[in-house]
């Protein structure tokens, strides 16, 4: 069985190398547009689409829309986050983890991603470290996203009383970068 972050490479560069290639440039045109759509040559991009299927709750067309802008934009840190969340929602808190935590190292000052792999870190009940994750996404982002405020709220509410559950007072939510704000993407 592939590895997601090896498939993600692997087609990563292929498409970089068939697009370096010259003998390929033609190949790479593709046919004449239909009449009519002349100069409307590009899709609608992957992460837009993802980020509605996963406002949607279509989390497994969201992942595949966020492979697809792996094509089109690299393993970016937006792209990177995106899977991660999307895997989450799936229940593949492996993979989520992994993913999120390769967002945080292209870009260290990505409050989502932080946040995001805060909330793996909590749902694989590793409170300590979703709290100190948590903490990173609350200074990044000054404070000023209610959502990043009430998960780090929650996780130190667990550190101090074990027995408090999120049921009971919190549900942990994930957060989005987009045109500077950050959105609920939704709650289970």
């Amino acid at each position: 069985m592939f590895r997601l972050p090896l498939l993600l490479t692997a087609l990563c560069l292929a498409v970089s190398g068939c697009a370096e290639d010259p003998r390929l440039e033609a190949l790479n045109q593709g046919p004449p547009l239909p009449r009519g759509v002349e100069g409307v040559d590009d899709a609608v991009d992957g992460l837009i689409v993802g980020h509605r299927m996963m406002a949607a709750g279509e989390y497994e067309l969201a992942l595949k829309e966020y492979l697809r802008a792996a094509g089109d934009h690299g393993l970016t840190a937006d792209v990177l986050s995106a899977i991660g969340s999307a895997n989450l929602k799936l229940g593949r808190l492996g993979q989520a983890e992994r993913m999120l935590r390769r967002a945080t190292e292209k870009d260290e000052e990505f409050a989502a991603a932080w946040n995001n792999l805060g909330v793996v870190l909590m749902e694989q009940g590793e409170t300590g470290e979703a709290a100190r994750v948590f903490r990173i996404a609350f200074a990044l982002d000054s404070g000023e996203s209610a959502e990043i405020r009430k998960n780090l709220q929650g996780a130190l509410a667990k550190i101090q009383n074990p027995a408090y559950t999120a049921e009971n007072n919190t549900e942990f939510e994930l957060v989005r970068r987009g045109s500077g704000q950050y959105r609920i993407l939704s709650t289970p």
